[in-house]
Parts: structure tokens; C-alpha cells; sequence
């Protein structure tokens, strides 16, 4: 049943305008298809209409989840809900709304009054035994963006999301009140962020110094929470601690939803760093860290030889994990430990578990796949210190089941203490790392496509070619194919993938020869076809060129011959900074 979404005064006048403009399009696009709740929430536009993030869509998936839990599990809808928001525009107003969903169902709220950073939700789901937790925030994207993720201390994964977008569809109308600022009364908990906020810090650096014997202090470093809350949180932790040789970008240091110094807020985009490197540059501080607008992410790097060096997801990854197994050295020899990262994160990981003797696990894109199955592993009698994957996102189970920057950045900090007492600086460090397990390099681009249906059809003709186990791609030859929408793998004794299968889903991943592995899949939340490719190898030069190979056969063999209407990126830069061009 559609609402009525006559009681915001300002999205309907913003439909009126459309429909008196005659723009139908617009209107159907704006109306036709209910915005999609996937990857554990929404994320979209913040504009009129069902297929936009807006009042009432907030407004029906928080009644949607509330009648969720009251009625698939009542046993814990009493220990309540958590709901925190950044400090984008409307995200204390939808924060709002959606406790309005639980108070009414007499489902109690513990209710983030203040702009929090979004690692702090599900460490409070962990710590209050709550039943679920909310976080209004868009993250990394643009500012006329917003979205309302749902975690259960980790984030919803499936059947969980399909049922909880069935019960969304159930529970469209709003209900009394629901428009209304929750009153203060037995159900809300609005002062419950100052207390977890101070237990959240005092878990974080519990952890971070729990990885080395005796902590120094770090070098000079140059910080950037790129105009979000992580300004509001980080630097106090710091100078909490005793960390205090550290400057803020005075530009980027306090919240601004419209984001005025950046293109795009997301450490990932070229640009987002240059006013964290001038600020370096002007200070002589050759460190600089940085987080996303939610302060999730973490984004470091280093003024090598006279030039800034980002480290990517993947680097970063490694280092936190080379420093966390060193950590681990002096644990009980029958304690099991396990680490994971994502499908389309670097190798190197499990060649530097198995090379520890511990157990390294491969987990699908996205946090709600590591974070559960890091319980599932914890269940089974594992220790699980760290996971992460490539787009900067790093998990840290002992202080929540989540992608967490704050505790990333910190731990990081300690770890460079830890390297420069060794006469290493981070950049040295992962040079060693290569030394020992191979240099791999890496290649994260994306194809730009007009619509869904241009995307399948590239798939589609990829699976009907010519391609396959043993049979050549360029002048490469497949050594080993695997297609979790098929759930086929031609790498195991039964050809069934050990990841789950998904058919909603589109995803390849090619082991080629030269150390070769890439997957090419489509983004489940933006127009956009995503290829990751990783090449390993006794040299820098000898990665680069397998990875630069890989990409243009890639272009030749499928791209040009399937997909002519889909754009690339301009430019394409390899994770050590190797520039080419697609002609």
C-alpha cells in the first residue's frame, strides 16, 4: 500500500513542482520503484519520492525493522535498539523518525542525541546485548546523499535483509506519531552516546596497546577527518592518551554536510588528500591520517623520496596485519587464530597467515559477510584479531564486528611507533613485506554503465564466449574460472565455490597465469561494472606489467566486443602508483 507523503511539506511541494513542470520522467523515476534496502540498508539521493532517501522511506524501514523484530524475535526486541547519525544534512531528522518505529512498538531506544562516528553503533549493539542497531550516515558519498544502515552488532546479511524488506513493504503507512520528535519517556534513551562513546575510546586504545609490548609515541602526523565526525572523536582520543604532536586540517576539522573542500569525500578519490598534503608540506610532517566522513574508513600516507605515496586498502591491510601477527607471537601455542578478507582484497593476506601457521578465510564483498562469519569462526573455538578489505575498510572483532577507522588509525599509529624504533618508517615496512611474500600489485577500476540491463548483457556474453578453464584470454591462459552466480568453480574436486552463491548478483573471478588473479562484478548499489586485478611477483616491474596486460585483454577480449556503450575511467593508476591511459 503507497502513503500519503502529504506531511512533509517539503518533499511534496518538491513532487507538486514535477508534476505542474509536466516532468513525467522524472516522476517515474522518482515514484515507480521503491528505493532498494540491500547491503544492509538504504543508500541514495535525498530527494522527493519513494525511490529516494527522504522522511518517509525512513519512516517505513524503520516501522518495517521494528515490526521485524517484535514479531521474528520478540525474545530480544526488549534489550532495545541503537540508533546514532553523522553530520549530514537531515540525519538527526531521520535518526529521529526511526526511533519513533520502536517507541511505538514499546521497543527501547538507545538514542545517539550527538553526531557520532559509525563504529560506535555496533560496538554499543555488543556492548547494551541490544537487539539491532541504526546508523543514518552516506558515509564516503556525496553530500546530497544519505542513507540508514541496520546492524545486529554485525551488519544484516541474508535471508535476514529479504525478510526485513518484506516486512518494510508490510508496514508502508506511517503510523500515529510518526511524523512527530520523539518525546522524552520510558522507551527513549537520549543521553546514551557520552557513556558509550567513553567506553568505545577506552576499548580502542585497550586494544591498540594490547598489540605492542610498550608504546611510543608516533611521529609527527598530519590528520583529516574530511569534514565529518571523526574530527569530533579521533584528535580527543589522541590527546587523551598522550598523542599530541599532531595537526588537524583547519579546513576539514569541523562537520560541514556540504563537504567544501573536496569533490567527492572519500579518501579512495584522487584529490581528497591534497589539503592534508599542503598542511604536511607546510609543517615538514611526512604522515598523514586520514578518515571518511563517518570516520569507518581509514586512509593513511607517506612523503616518500619527496613525494606523498597513498597507501591503499590493500597496503594498509597488510601492515595492520604483519604488526597484529607479530603481537600475537607470545599468544598460547594451542590458541587458534584466524584472519579473513574480501574476495576482491589482495593475496597476500592468506599467504601471510599460512606462512604463521594460521587458519586464513576468503569471505564475499562487504563487512556483513566478514563480520558474521568472524562469530561463526569464534563459535568454532578461533581467536579472529583483524579482518579488512580493499576499500579501506579494516574490522577489529574485540572492539566490534564492523569496519571501524578509528580503532584502524590507532592501531596503525602504534605500529609506526613500533617500525621507526626498528628504523622503519610504513612504507619501508611494506617493502619488507613484499621482499618476503612477493610484490603484488594491484589495479581497482570500474566501467561506467547507462543501466542495469547493459550490464547483464556484458555477462552474459562473457559466459557464453569462448572463456573458460584452460582456455586462453589474451595471452594469458585460465588456469582456474569461478562464477558465484552460477555457483561454479573449476578450481574444487565437486566444481561447487566454497563462497556462497548469489544469483541477484553478478561475479567472476579469473586465476591466469603470470600470478594473475581478477574479478570483474557488478556494484549492487551504483551504475557501475568494478574490476579488481592482482598480480604477484618476484619484482615490481614484472606485477605491473601482468597487471597492465591483464587490464587491456580485459578491454580487448570483453569490453570493446560486449559492452561499446560502457565507459572507463580516463586514467587507470596501479597500486604503486604506475599511470597508463586507455586509448
Amino acid at each position: 500500500m503507497a502513503a500519503n507523503p502529504g506531511e512533509d511539506p517539503t518533499t511534496r511541494a518538491e513532487i507538486e513542482q514535477l508534476r505542474d513542470a509536466g516532468d513525467h520522467a522524472e516522476l517515474q523515476l522518482r515514484l515507480h520503484k521503491r528505493i532498494q534496502f540491500g547491503t544492509a540498508g538504504l543508500r541514495g539521493r535525498m530527494a522527493a519520492g519513494f525511490s529516494c532517501m527522504n522522511a518517509l522511506t525512513v519512516i517505513q524501514a524503520s516501522q518495517g525493522l521494528a515490526m521485524y523484530l517484535k514479531n521474528k524475535h520478540g525474545d530480544i526486541a526488549s534489550y532495545g535498539v541503537v540508533i546514532g547519525h553523522d553530520a549530514r544534512y537531515n540525519s538527526a531528522k531521520f535518526a529521529a523518525l526511526a526511533a519513533n518505529a520502536f517507541i511505538a512498538q514499546r521497543i527501547p531506544v538507545w538514542f545517539y542525541s550527538e553526531p557520532s562516528v559509525t563504529p560506535t553503533v555496533p560496538f554499543g549493539v555488543t556492548q547494551l546485548h541490544a537487539a539491532a542497531g541504526i546508523m543514518v550516515t552516506a558515509s564516503h558519498n556525496p553530500a546530497q546523499d544519505n542513507g540508514c544502515y541496520f546492524k545486529n552488532g554485525a551488519q544484516i546479511n541474508s535471508p535476514m535483509d529479504t525478510e526485513i524488506a518484506k516486512s518494510i513493504e508490510e508496514n508502508a503507512v506511517p503510523w500515529p506519531n510518526a511524523w512527530k520528535d520523539p518525546q522524552p519517556g520510558e522507551y527513549l534513551r537520549a543521553q546514551a552516546y557520552d557513556n558509550l562513546l567513553l567506553h568505545y575510546n577506552t576499548a580502542v586504545w585497550q586494544y591498540a596497546t594490547y598489540t605492542v609490548r610498550e608504546w611510543k609515541q608516533p611521529q609527527p602526523f598530519v590528520y583529516t577527518p574530511l569534514h565529518g565526525v571523526g574530527g569530533l572523536v579521533f584528535p580527543g582520543l589522541c590527546r587523551s592518551v598522550g598523542i599530541k604532536d599532531f595537526t588537524v586540517v583547519p579546513e576539514q576539522e569541523h562537520p560541514d554536510p556540504d563537504f567544501p573542500t573536496v569533490a567527492f569525500p572519500n579518501p579512495e578519490e584522487a584529490g581528497a588528500l591534497d589539503l592534508a598534503m599542503k598542511t604536511a608540506d607546510r609543517e615538514g610532517k611526512n604522515l598523514i591520517v586520514a578518515h571518511d566522513p563517518d570516520a569507518d574508513r581509514f586512509a593513511a600516507a607517506e612523503k616518500v623520496d619527496g613525494s606523498w605515496f597513498i597507501f591503499t586498502g590493500n597496503h594498509l591491510g597488510v601492515l595492520l596485519a604483519s604488526h597484529l601477527f607479530d603481537s600475537l607471537e607470545t599468544i598460547d601455542s594451542d590458541t587458534r587464530i584466524a584472519v579473513l578478507n574480501s574476495a576482491v582484497s589482495t593475496s597476500m593476506l592468506e599467504k601471510m597467515a599460512v606462512a604463521k601457521g594460521m587458519h586464513y578465510e576468503e569471505a564475499l564483498t562487504g563487512f556483513k559477510w566478514m563480520g558474521n562469519i568472524a562469530r561463526k569462526l569464534e563459535e568454532l573455538g578461533y581467536y579472529v584479531p583483524f579482518a579488512f578489505e580493499e576499500a579501506l575498510g579494516y574490522m577489529f572483532p574485540e572492539v566490534c564486528y564492523d569496519k571501524d577507522g578509528i580503532s584502524a588509525a590507532m592501531v596503525f599509529l602504534l605500529a609506526e611507533a613500533k617500525w621507526k624504533a626498528q628504523g622503519l618508517t610504513p612504507y619501508m615496512k611494506l617493502q619488507q613485506l613484499f621482499k618476503e611474500h612477493g610484490h603484488h600489485e594491484t589495479l581497482n577500476t570500474y566501467l561506467r554503465s547507462p543501466d542495469a540491463d547493459i550490464s547483464m548483457s556484458l555477462f552474459r556474453a562473457i559466459r557464453e564466449g569462448p572463456f573458460g578453464a584452460g582456455k586462453s584470454f589474451g595471452s594469458f591462459k585460465i588456469l582456474r574460472w569461478r562464477d558465484l552466480t552460477e555457483f561454479y568453480d573449476s578450481g574444487t574436486k565437486d566444481h561447487k565455490p566454497t563462497l556462497p552463491a548469489d544469483k541477484s548478483s553478478q561475479m567472476l573471478t579469473l586465476w591466469l597465469d603470470r600470478g594473475v588473479r581478477f574479478t570483474i562484478r557488478a556494484s549492487g548499489t551504483e551504475p557501475k561494472v568494478k574490476v579488481y586485478i592482482e598480480s604477484s611477483g618476484s619484482s615490481r616491474d614484472q606485477a605491473v606489467a601482468a597487471v597492465h596486460d591483464t587490464f587491456l585483454t580485459v578491454l580487448k577480449e570483453w569490453v570493446r566486443p560486449f559492452a561499446s556503450p560502457m565507459t572507463w575511467n580516463e586514467q587507470q593508476t596501479t597500486s604503486s602508483g604506475h599511470v597508463f591511459k586507455v586509448d
